[in-house]
């Protein structure tokens, strides 16, 4: 799919005009339950946890835009996650990142394992150290490329070769690129999900997951946990995503203008230790990235130098908000040790690679001078501050 295509799909993919009114926006059904027609004969809808005209929409339009055959709505992306995991049984083992985010991880450790579920760490960004960590039981790969935080890349193609010839499944954590500047399905993966919180709604107003998947089979053993467990997005957040998607592409493309200007800038910065960003010719992922996507998204992490207060820094940020998110508007920094990888132990953070001193930014839209100076007046108050101690 070239890009024009691309573009023109997110705006007049799944839905053009409402055939009964003439309306150009997705009509919003707000509605629990539909009036069924003879007995016996199973109607389109007849119930929102099992199918929604709106979320029908939001379906179809994710599964066009990752080159699918079917798309699944959730009310989060860990109620995605949590559908993904469903799928796999007692004694079943998934192979999952080294940096892996916090909350994928906490639901592993503080819910799956409790039903026989097995997991195994592997750094995924090399090749032969996931294709040695295969076992008998291995049923899948959780892929998230970029990783959450340090942005480590996998190659999706090469690993789902590996995977595949190990009949194990390959997930892929989208959140980061979105379909905009990467699609794991033509590259070999199995399912996509996605935060659609993040990138694809893209304004901090609507929780989302999305999934995308071309086996139909596949398609029937997700749409059973689906209804089953009944955590499915709501017709308005339906509708909002559906809002959120037609402005992707632009979105995306400024974000990532920002971004690899600011990843530049940071890494000449003197409070700076180290950038983690594979738009960066210097990074080990850097060239697997070009390889598989179009961009290198709008989100970066960095060490803050040891002279510098960690405290004072994001204290003294005043356009950049510290919050966790990421993916809209506005610009975000995140402490990952604090925020969004605080429910794992030091010693687990530690083996991840995640130091107390690292910052995530997602960048927005904002003028990249305005970002700058509100970094830079944050780096000279944490400097002055860890004098002072």
């Amino acid at each position: 799919m070239t890009k024009d295509e691309f573009e023109t799909l997110l705006v007049h993919g799944a839905f053009s005009v409402d055939e009964a009114t003439g309306a150009l926006t997705v009509p919003i059904y707000q509605t629990v339950t539909f009036r069924q027609g003879e007995l016996g004969i199973e109607p389109e809808f007849d119930y929102s946890r099992s199918a929604n005209p709106t979320r029908r929409v939001l379906e179809r339009q994710i599964a066009m835009l990752e080159e699918g055959n079917f798309g699944f709505a959730f009310a989060s992306g860990m109620a995605a996650i949590t559908a993904i995991f469903c799928l796999f049984s007692q004694g079943d083992e998934i192979l999952i990142p080294l940096d892996l985010y916090g909350g994928s991880y906490r639901l592993l450790d503080s819910h799956f394992k409790n039903f026989g579920f097995k997991w195994k760490i592997v750094d995924t960004s090399d090749v032969s150290a996931l294709e040695s960590a295969f076992s008998s039981d291995t049923k899948a790969v959780l892929l998230e490329t970029p990783t959450n935080p340090l942005l480590r890349v996998s190659d999706i193609e090469e690993l789902s070769r590996v995977s595949h010839s190990h009949n194990a499944l390959v997930v892929v954590d989208n959140t980061f690129m979105s379909p905009y500047f990467q699609r794991p399905l033509p590259l070999g993966a199995d399912i996509v999900v996605h935060s659609a919180t993040k990138y694809i709604g893209g304004h901090n107003d609507v929780l989302a997951g999305l999934v995308a998947v071309k086996d139909a089979e596949l398609c029937e053993r997700l749409l059973m946990v689906q209804r089953s467990t009944g955590g499915v997005l709501g017709p308005f957040d339906s509708y909002l995503l559906l809002r959120g998607m037609k402005t992707l592409g632009i979105r995306m493309e400024k974000e990532t203008e920002n971004t690899e200007s600011i990843a530049r800038w940071l890494v000449k910065h003197p409070g700076v230790d180290k950038v983690y960003y594979p738009g960066l010719e210097n990074d080990p992922g850097y060239s697997v990235q070009k390889k598989q996507a179009s961009g290198a998204g709008a989100l970066l992490s960095f060490e803050l130098g040891e002279e510098y207060s960690i405290k004072t820094f994001f204290s003294s940020l005043k356009l950049i908000t510290p919050a966790e998110s990421l993916g809209a508007v506005e610009s975000l920094a995140c402490h990952p040790t604090t925020m969004s990888h605080a429910s794992l132990s030091p010693e687990m953070r530690a083996q991840m690679g995640i130091s107390d001193r690292l910052v995530r930014l997602a960048i927005g839209i904002e003028g990249q001078s305005a970002l700058k100076a509100d970094l830079d007046n944050a780096f000279s108050a944490a400097k002055a501050a860890g004098k002072e101690k």
